[in-house]
């Protein structure tokens, strides 16, 4: 069996095995599967005793090198089994984080910021022994491992951004919503309003294998202690708005290669906007080359027709441009 081909199918069953995933979710996805085994590393932020969930996947060939993947805002490391697999089988190793505040690690109250988080992970890094690594981020994973690049390139092999958020500062179009509003529309998600903003932001052509992405995405809705998730949203929607990126492209010390859905037109606080405004920003098709001629040594892939998460819609070509670009 082609191996792209046996890595789409892998990506199959693990969709369809989430099918399976309780009504009810708890907010550090305690009752949901991941595809590898998660362990867990204490840490200490804001004075509190805390926990940062991975996974740590080793090759059976191992080539000695290793790739650390950073998930977006609405997803956990949960959604990176069939990027995990294709990496595995070319001898990589695969560290995969939650980052505080998501997926399977702490709901912590405290003050979120991308260098404290790209702090986390060089523990994380130190902690498991490795010097350099491969940094692969989605979404908000784009905008951490533009930072974590910037902060620590001496750790960077190489920085692999697929659709990151932030090749433009919201804050200098998107009306201002405090943590405090922003935690009001939070606490308003419910499993068809996920659906529904999945169905248009994320996916041009709806698949039944998306859904279990909206199964955890909107069940933890109907957790006792979505008020703390939902404020911990919040926080971390403010992150994004006030502390752009996209101004210290040209300080990248270390090659980079951004994957674009270049149908994408994700903005963070779009509803906030006017159809007008909305249709100004956003626009990958524009963002995107103009963010990899910023970058020393930057490098655009374009797929076609695809939108925010590659990896899941067109994963073939999302992998094999990867695989040859490593």
């Amino acid at each position: 069996m082609n191996k792209l081909v046996s890595i789409t199918f892998f990506t199959l069953i693990i969709s369809l095995s989430a099918f399976s995933q309780p009504d009810t979710i708890s907010i550090t996805l305690d009752n949901v599967s991941y595809p590898y085994p998660v362990k867990f590393m204490p840490v200490t932020s804001d004075g509190q005793d805390l926990r940062m969930a991975y996974m740590d996947v080793k090759p059976a060939n191992a080539n000695g090198k290793t790739v650390m993947l950073f998930h977006g805002k609405n997803f956990g490391g949960y959604y990176w089994g069939n990027v995990i697999n294709a990496l595995t089988n070319k001898g990589y190793r695969v560290i995969v984080p939650d980052q505080l505040g998501f997926g399977k690690s702490s709901k912590a109250f405290i003050h979120y910021s991308f260098h404290k988080l790209a702090r986390l992970n060089k523990q994380l890094l130190d902690t498991l022994g490795i010097s350099k690594t491969y940094v692969l981020g989605h979404s908000m994973g784009g905008m951490l491992a533009t930072r974590f690049a910037l902060m620590y390139p001496e750790k960077v092999e190489k920085l692999l951004l697929e659709n990151p958020i932030g090749l433009e500062d919201y804050h200098t179009f998107v009306p201002y919503t405090g943590a405090e509003e922003q935690y009001k529309t939070e606490l308003k998600s419910t499993p068809e309003s996920v659906k529904k903003y999945y169905q248009s932001s994320y996916f041009p052509q709806w698949r039944p294998e998306y859904d279990y992405l909206v199964k955890i995405g909107g069940n933890v809705s109907r957790s006792a202690d979505f008020p703390r998730y939902a404020k911990v949203a919040a926080l971390t929607y403010e992150m994004i708005y006030e502390q752009p990126v996209c101004y210290e492209f040209g300080l990248l010390k270390v090659p980079a290669v951004l994957f674009i859905g270049m149908d994408d037109n994700t903005i963070v606080g779009k509803a906030l906007l006017s159809p007008q405004e909305q249709a100004k920003h956003g626009q990958y098709k524009l963002l995107a080359p103009a963010a990899a001629k910023k970058i020393p040594n930057g490098k655009l892939i374009p797929f076609e027709g695809v939108k925010h998460i590659p990896h899941i819609e067109a994963p073939d070509k999302f992998l094999k441009a990867l695989l040859e670009n490593m």
